[in-house]
Order: C-alpha cells, then structure tokens, then sequence
C-alpha cells in the first residue's frame, strides 16, 4: 500500500508537488521582467519591440493578469487543499498549467495572439480549484473562489476590447480586474492576517474582528466597483471610497497589536493592506484636489501585489517546506522596506512634489527590481527544493 502511494504521488520534481511552488517562482521572476521592460519603456524612452498590445495596456494587463494571477493561483491551490484535505493538480497536470501561463507571458512579448492561451489558463485554474472545493462539500468557500471566474470575465472582456469587439472592453476589463485581485487579496488577508498576528506576535492577544465591518466590506466594495468601473457616476464613487476608507481603517484598528512591528512577515501585510485602503482615500479626494495620474490605483495595487502578495509569498513559503517563519533570512526585512519604499516612491512623494513624477518612478521601479530580486535569491531555492524536512510539501 505504501509503495502504491508513493507511485501514486510521483510527479517529475519538486517544483510540481504544490501549486505554491512554480506559481511564486514565476511570478517573482515574471515581476522583474515585466517591470524592467516597462521601466525602461516608460522610464528610458526604449523603443518596445514585439509587444502585442502598447507598452502601458501591456503593463497594467500583465501586472494584473501575469503576475497578479500567478500569485493568485500559487495561493489557491496550495489553500484549497488545506481546506479540503483533498489534493489539488500537481505533478503533470500542474506543470501544464504553469506552460499555459507561460506561453501566455512569452507571447505577449513577442507578438504572438495570447488571448488563447491565457484565457486557457484562467478557465483550467478555475477547474483546478473549484475541484477540490465541490468535492468535499465546503460550499462556504465558493465565495473566494468565484473571484478567479470574475477574474476570467474581466480578461475576456479586456481582449475584446483590444481586438475592437467591445469598445470599453480595455478599460473595462483593466480596472474590473484589478478591483477583483483586489477583492480577493483583501478577502485572503482577512481570513489569514488576524490568524498570523495571534499566533505570530510571541505572546497572547485576541484581535477584534466584526461581523457588520465584514459584511459592510463586501457590500460596499461592489457598490463602489460598478459605479467606478461601469456607472462612472463620481459622486457615488466619492461617496463609496470614502465610506470603503473607514471600513478598512476600523477593521485595521481591530488588527493592530505593537507586537506586529517586531515581526517583517507580520508588518509588511499590515502596512500593504494599508497602503491599498489609502487608495480608497485618493479616490475620495481625487474630485477636489489634483494628484497625478491612476495615483489611486497604484496605491491599491503595489499595497496589494506588492507588499501583501510578497509578504505571503514569503510566509507561505516557509511554512509548507517545513521551516520555521521564526528564524527566516536576514535579507527579508531590507526586502520589505525596499518594498514599503516602493510603494512610497510611487503613491506618497509624487503627491509631495509632483514635478519630479518621472524620478519617483523611475525610483519606484528600481525599488521594486531590488526587492524581487532579493525575493528570488532567497526563496527561488526553497521553492526548487524539497522542504527542510527532506519530504516534499
């Protein structure tokens, strides 16, 4: 029976045991390529080659869709399966989905149709999770998991727009799929954050959460999204984010213990889920006051795929190879403050002294190559290898 077991769990490496393996390691790797040919596109004036789309809809697309969804999906698969006790797709089946992605990624860059392909991507990794999910009954969590078939809705809507089918399809489809990532990013955080803080600060707390904050949440957020996204009524939009603003203040304000500033893998979620509420104030305030260009969305997407999605990462990954999160690298805090730099770099100082826009993000950018490169110096080989228990996780 043993030995039936083992042939049965066999995959080809490592890499392809669980879904949080190759999907952080591509999304690490994909951020520093992405965001260094976007730099030097925007930045350096380089004349972008190849690209399917124009430089700037191919930035957003892949930030959202590339590397936003790896991390998304390297997540997913590896929660589902704690949830359900039930396996997600490894082995074969998994590095198939990581090829679709791929090719996705690499066609984008090189002017190949990738609509096929990606959306390929998005529909199999719906199947991957909602597998599992529907198996063992736990339709409590059918909520979270719906966000990855918004989430294909969105990137459907996207390519029609980019091949002239819907004429708002770009627009559409970029801002309704960040707020979805974002949507699910903050769902995550609220299940697992408090959790971390608990059990993480070294010694007894019980953080306050409330029922009317999560459901307000979630109630006013869909509000907010049609009424940015498709209604672009700005009144209810100022109304919405405002409201949105201190719903997220007071459910921070629950989570908060001075134990979190001691710990990087705690304090970096807390500041990234900050970071992305303070969108919602930039959106409130954007009707009276000038503030440079998608300053607001910059806001929610480098708090939530930039600070949030690296402090999981990190976190995630040490905890299912069988390390203790106590006792990780050295390099992980100057790796979080180039990241909370980043985010200040590219929100905070532009609103400061707007004249030097281009400097903070060119400084941003920099910023964000530095931090994922430390990101995959530390964890590439945790990710590749077998865990520190020599099982595979």
């Amino acid at each position: 029976m043993l030995i039936q077991e083992k042939k049965k769990h066999r995959t080809p490496s490592v890499l392809w045991t669980l879904g949080f393996r190759p999907f952080f390691l591509l999304a690490s790797l994909y951020s520093l390529i992405s965001m260094f040919l976007w730099g030097a596109v925007y930045v350096y004036g380089w004349h972008a080659q190849g690209l399917i789309f124009s430089p700037l809809y191919w930035h957003a697309h892949e930030m959202i869709f590339g590397y936003g969804m790896a991390v998304a999906a390297g997540f997913l698969l590896t929660a589902v399966r704690n949830w359900t006790r039930l396996d997600t797709i490894h082995g074969y089946q998994l590095a198939g989905l990581a090829a679709l992605w791929l090719a996705a990624r690499l066609a984008g860059m090189s002017g190949w149709p990738m609509a096929l392909p990606d959306l390929l991507f998005d529909s199999w990794l719906i199947v991957a999770v909602f597998t599992p999910i529907l198996r063992a009954k736990q339709y409590q969590q059918i909520g979270i998991a719906s966000k990855l078939v918004l989430m294909l809705l969105a990137n459907l809507c996207f390519y029609l727009g980019a091949s002239g089918v819907l004429e708002q399809g770009v627009v559409w489809g970029l801002q309704a799929g960040l707020y979805v990532l974002l949507a699910l990013i903050f769902s995550m955080a609220r299940r697992v954050l408090p959790f971390f803080i608990e059990q993480g600060v070294g010694y007894p707390v019980k953080l306050k959460n409330s029922l009317w904050v999560d459901r307000s949440a979630i109630y006013a957020f869909v509000l907010f999204v049609i009424a940015d996204v498709f209604w672009r009524n700005a009144s209810v939009v100022t109304i919405l984010a405002g409201l949105l603003f201190v719903i997220h203040v007071l459910r921070l304000a629950g989570w908060h213990t001075k134990g979190i500033w001691k710990k990087p893998l705690l304090w970096v979620l807390y500041m990234g889920y900050a970071g992305a509420a303070f969108g919602f104030l930039l959106k409130m305030l954007e009707p009276f006051i000038s503030l440079p260009p998608f300053l607001a969305l910059h806001a929610f997407a480098v708090g939530s795929v930039g600070m949030i999605a690296m402090g999981m990462m990190a976190r995630v990954s040490l905890a299912h190879t069988g390390r203790n999160i106590q006792r990780h690298s050295k390099l992980l805090l100057p790796m979080f403050v180039l990241m909370f730099s980043a985010y200040v770099a590219r929100v905070l100082l532009p609103m400061i002294a707007p004249l030097h826009y281009l400097l903070w993000l060119a400084a941003a950018q920099g910023l964000w190559l530095i931090a994922f490169a430390l990101f995959v110096l530390v964890y590439g080989p945790i990710l590749a290898k077998p865990g520190a228990d020599a099982m595979p996780s």
